[in-house]
């Protein structure tokens, strides 16, 4: 039911009962203006679901929803990390109009697993094929477009839906699904363009000496950033056994956050400096003892203070089999964790992420050459 409901909670849930109970609609389209004790009432039956307007395909939609807020996101940005947020029961989607293929696509970044319904095919104008790929999921699914007049103005409306229908799907097919290998690439640039990657000559905390500075604690200023790259992490959390996540201090915390906020997965982290106050817990958070913890830091060198942070959480019950990392700088990390019995997993080894940046220009190929001999002087002998 296009109703485009919003209103005070107590109005909202007569609105909520009218919709599904008396019209017996399965869904139904809400405006977000009055926050998240309106849209509730729609969301509490995981039976029933809700897409929140977002970005809208009419032209106006840029007098409000293209606004920056004090936070540099835009409404509309800022409305699909609500609805993200929102969803625990997987029943609300967003409304993203496919005349907006810009904001399509950021919306896809902030809100990786929401339903987009994208309206604006035909007659407003949309493109299908570019809408359809930039809405999609990772799974290949996530997206409905509806077209109205252009099939009920059709000559011929059966003819007029089954050729949307093909175009879809060749659409679907037509993404190049090394969508992660093009997304992984935009990433690197990201991450250069953000000042995460420097070149210089710098010591590392290994007392190594590195052409190359990694400083992934400028993420907290690119909030979209951020969020691409907490996609990244999920993409590998997808394929593994784990009960919650553990972000260790600090540069991973905003990550960790960001990965649990998109995902609704719950999240703890072993405190660097054990408090000698309080309740001096190693580990904040709530777990049961006996849960399998997935961890996640923001990069690697060496592996060696990875175990203390594993220790803290094997010392409350806990159990841990993989490690997630953003880079792996290839000094023999995911060697010595699987020496007891630790995965290492990683979004990019250093090797790839140099050969990324000089392929787009960003780096010399004399600095690659440069990285390479010092991975390979500085690998474990």
């Amino acid at each position: 039911m296009d109703a485009k409901r919003g209103d005070i909670s107590s109005t909202a849930v007569a609105y909520a009962e009218t919709v599904f109970e008396t019209l017996k609609a399965d869904a139904v389209t809400l405006n977000p203006y009055l926050g998240g004790d309106s849209i509730l009432p729609f969301i509490e039956d995981s039976n029933r679901g809700a897409f929140l307007l977002c970005k809208t395909s009419n032209p106006g939609s840029k007098d409000i929803q293209d606004e920056v807020l004090l936070n540099g996101f835009k409404v509309y940005e800022h409305v699909a990390s609500l609805a993200q947020s929102w969803n625990t029961n997987d029943n609300l989607g967003i409304v993203v109009g496919a005349t907006h293929l810009e904001a399509l696509e950021k919306i896809r970044i902030i809100a990786p697993d929401l339903w987009i319904l994208a309206p604006g095919i035909g007659l407003q104008g949309g493109n299908l094929i570019e809408a359809v790929q930039k809405g999609l999921r990772s799974d290949g699914s996530g997206i409905l477009v509806p077209v109205s007049r252009g099939i009920s103005r059709a000559d011929n409306p059966f003819e007029a839906a089954k050729t949307i229908k093909d175009q879809i799907n060749q659409a679907r097919k037509q993404k190049k699904v090394p969508v992660n290998n093009k997304s992984l690439n935009k990433l690197a640039q990201e991450l250069f363009d953000a000042g995460c990657v420097k070149v210089g000559e710098f010591t590392l905390k290994s007392g190594i000496k590195s052409p190359i500075y990694l400083d992934l604690r400028q993420l907290v200023s690119h909030p979209l950033l951020l969020a691409q790259i907490a996609k990244a992490y999920r993409t590998i959390l997808k394929g593994l056994d784990f009960n919650r996540i553990a972000a260790l201090p600090y540069a991973a915390l905003p990550i960790g956050t960001t990965i649990s906020l998109q995902g609704n997965i719950p999240m703890i982290y072993p405190r660097k400096e054990v408090k000698e106050y309080g309740t001096k817990v190693p580990v904040e958070g709530d777990f049961e003892k006996g849960e399998t913890i997935a961890v996640i830091d923001d990069l690697t060198t060496t592996g060696a203070t990875k175990f203390e942070s594993i220790e803290k959480l094997e010392s409350v019950g806990l159990r841990v089999k993989d490690i997630i990392v953003l880079i792996d700088r290839e000094s023999g990390a995911k060697e010595l964790l699987a020496k007891d019995g630790y995965r290492l997993h990683t979004v990019f080894t250093l090797t790839d992420l140099v050969v990324e940046l000089a392929a787009q220009g960003k780096i010399s190929t004399e600095l690659v050459g440069k990285v390479k001999n010092f991975i390979q002087e500085s690998a474990p002998k």
